[in-house]
């Protein structure tokens, strides 16, 4: 992505924000993990969204007037010392550069800034991405710095930014989609590498070395998420992520995993057997599943309310699993088939925007994946497309990922390490 991109977000968060207002959006810390170690930072996705910039302790800041809409990033001052064991700092060129933002600051001159506007300007409200998704999760920098701003500045109102922000990514631009599809393209490589190397008596640990071998000789920094490689009857955990058991004789493997591209994502899910062929009645559940993927699918077009997929997914799925005995009644599908089948896909795996009385627009990346998990029989099946919706319908951007279990079969058969 260039400049352009990001500028072009911070206009279309502007039209919203009413006159008299200042956005404050922080990139984040990395957190500490024990000692003086972090966890590995990763950039607040709609700080990203708005800037391109993935460093730490950033602060962006828009004010906007009746006339005018001041953009300043306030970024960290070089320190000669910490740069040689850290390595150098973000610029003011870079930020610059990167963001598109012409007016650059440190860090050191944030609150006596934000001073001089309270004061001498007719600011009203303030607004931060005050994202929360649980009652009990720690608070975010946003949390704090809002009651910071109720203590000292009782007269200003304090608005959620990230409802507005998120809402806008939802539709993607030509850029985006190109990105997830960058990010595809490398996980099909990454799963087909699996499979290459795939047999009974690997510990799931060792199978999935392989997809990571892919994606980091791929230069991908990080993954979309932690990945799922589940055999036998782990495959029915939905987000099993231990994946250190045996790899068993006639097993199947669940694989749910995907690469990240510039911080979009690809979530593919794949089924396949250990030693390379299914059995009757693994094919059998196989080809539901499959069905329900593609007849799901089929029905995606703008207009459609997004709560009708899952509704034909389980639809298929109940029909096909009474005639083959394994529940008497749509009711009993529950048992076996537990989750949605479609989320958002973008710069998070399970990507921000309300579901709420939603129909589907052009510009939407979305997920579908049915799934069958029979414990009882070890037997868990999931297989997972990432699609965008277009004008005039669909399209599949892992359509090149193999999906039939002749193809599956076939790859394993003439691909073996």
């Amino acid at each position: 992505m260039d400049a352009s991109f990001f500028t072009q977000n911070r206009k279309k968060l502007a039209k919203q924000l009413p006159a008299e207002s200042t956005l404050i959006l922080f990139a984040g810390q990395a957190p500490y993990k024990s000692a003086d170690e972090r966890y590995p930072f990763t950039p607040n996705r709609n700080f990203y969204y708005l800037t391109g910039i993935n460093r730490p302790n950033i602060i962006l800041v828009m004010k906007k007037t009746e006339s005018s809409l001041d953009e300043t990033l306030f970024i960290e001052k070089a320190d000669p010392v910490m740069e040689k064991w850290v390595g150098a700092i973000l610029t003011q060129d870079e930020a610059k550069n990167r963001s598109g933002i012409k007016s650059i600051s440190y860090l050191e001159n944030f609150e006596s800034s934000l001073s001089r506007t309270f004061f001498a300007e007719s600011i009203k409200s303030i607004y931060l991405d005050l994202e929360r998704r649980e009652w009990s999760e720690g608070a975010a920098k946003a949390f704090s710095f809002a009651k910071h701003i109720q203590d000292h500045y009782p007269h200003l109102t304090i608005e959620n930014a990230y409802p507005l922000i998120t809402e806008m990514r939802v539709i993607k631009t030509d850029e985006e989609v190109q990105k997830i599809k960058e990010a595809i393209n490398i996980t099909k490589e990454g799963i087909y590498n699996v499979l290459r190397h795939a047999k009974s008596g690997l510990l799931e640990n060792e199978l999935e070395a392989h997809f990571d071998f892919v994606l980091k000789s791929s230069g991908v920094k990080d993954f979309a998420f932690h990945t799922i490689l589940a055999s036998g009857k782990n495959a029915t955990v939905l987000h099993y992520e231990e994946n250190d058991s045996m790899i068993n004789e006639g097993n199947l493997v669940l694989l749910d995993l995907g690469a990240q591209k510039d911080y979009y994502n690809a979530d593919i899910s794949f089924t396949f057997p250990a030693d390379g062929k299914f059995s009757s009645r693994q094919k059998e559940f196989y080809n539901i599943v499959l069905k329900a993927l593609k007849e799901t699918t089929s029905l995606i077009k703008p207009g459609l309310k997004f709560a009708e997929l899952n509704e034909r997914t389980k639809s298929i799925l109940a029909e096909e699993c009474i005639q083959l005995g394994l529940i008497k009644k749509e009711a009993e599908l529950s048992n076996y088939y537990y989750h949605g089948v479609s989320h958002f896909l973008g710069l998070d795996t399970h990507d921000v925007g309300s579901y709420k009385d939603r129909v589907l627009e052009p510009g939407m990346v979305l997920t579908i994946e049915p799934g069958l998990y029979i414990e009882e029989e070890g037997i868990g099946i999931r297989i997972e497309d990432d699609i965008l919706v277009t004008e005039n319908g669909y399209e599949n951007l892992s359509k090149d990922i193999i999906r039939s279990v002749e193809e599956i079969e076939a790859f394993m058969a003439e691909n073996k390490s």
